[in-house]
């Protein structure tokens, strides 16, 4: 019976932790993959056993009491004890096993991870992948995940992080578009075309385009007619005859392939640098993360190819 009350306890303080850290029941059973319903059972059993509200609770927030503040610190203390125990036991294991979660932006995670995992799996089986898609920024220590790829500046320098293959960003159109309307054959040119341009989803701010004009990088914001929030929409609308936009080359590359898009303005195209991965120190001698940073480096690589 005392067995079955430290278990709860325990399940109780895992659940309070991740809901405080991230503010909703939701988000806090996607961690941890239960249901909403179970973090909010156990978070109110924790409750009834301590005497004492953790959470002040409306519609629409969750925020800690002040007891619950000093509560939630001593709880992410012990989670963070208890992942070290997990990963020094792991490090024991000269085979790769265990559960792997890899957080990514969607157009990453589609285009390039998740392609290349089935292969990963075939030689390592033992690996469970969990591979979370997301354009906005998670807390990769609160929320247990094992390696983050990430697009831009870095920011948290809790993290070890490696930098991974360049990209190219070029203008892309369909030949229907372009037969019509023409071929632009400088960046000014574009005032007389249709464009369709990229809104990012964590911001809501425009996406610049940038272009490689006498040795220097220009960046330009069209006047576009058609604006989404999805790079894979952006070229979906281009290869449908919608005008002319920027995306990337590897998620450009199938409608390329295929005919339904062709590169334009490529002598004006720039590369980027500024894709990384990143994990704690506190995973660095996980067996399955070290077969997979390599796995994941040579992925970039091959899928990075430029198609112009």
């Amino acid at each position: 019976m005392m067995e079955q009350i430290g278990l709860e306890r325990l399940t109780g303080l895992i659940a309070f932790a991740r809901a405080g850290a991230l503010g909703s029941y939701t988000a806090a059973a996607r961690s941890l993959s239960i249901s909403p319903s179970a973090v909010s059972k156990s978070v109110q059993r924790l409750e009834n056993h301590l005497g004492v509200s953790l959470f002040t609770r409306t519609t629409r927030s969750l925020k800690l009491t002040p007891e619950g503040q000093d509560l939630h610190e001593r709880a992410i203390r012990l989670l963070r004890e208890m992942e070290d125990i997990e990963q020094a036991a792991m490090k024991a294991r000269s085979e790769p096993s265990g559960t792997l979660r890899i957080s990514a932006p969607l157009t990453i995670g589609l285009h390039v991870i998740a392609p290349a995992l089935p292969a990963f799996r075939s030689q390592y089986p033992n690996v469970r992948i969990d591979l979370r898609m997301s354009d906005q920024i998670v807390d990769i220590i609160e929320q247990g995940i094992d390696i983050a790829v990430r697009i831009g500046e870095l920011e948290d320098s809790r993290l070890i992080s490696r930098q991974l293959a360049p990209h190219k960003l070029c203008a892309f159109a369909s030949p229907a578009y372009l037969a019509q309307h023409g071929t632009p054959r400088h960046p000014d040119d574009l005032k007389q075309h249709d464009t369709v341009s990229l809104r990012y989803q964590s911001t809501g701010r425009m996406f610049n385009w940038p272009f490689r004009i006498g040795g220097k990088i220009i960046e330009v914001i069209p006047d576009a007619g058609l604006v989404v929030d999805a790079s894979d929409a952006l070229v979906a609308a281009l290869a449908a005859d919608g005008g002319i936009g920027i995306s990337a080359t590897f998620i450009a590359a199938p409608y390329v392939e295929r005919g339904e898009l062709v590169p334009v303005l490529s002598d004006f195209a720039v590369e980027r640098h500024k894709i990384t991965a990143l994990w704690p120190e506190s995973r660095r001698a996980n067996p399955a993360l070290r077969a997979f940073i390599p796995f994941l480096q040579k992925a970039f690589q091959d899928r990075m190819q430029p198609v112009i």
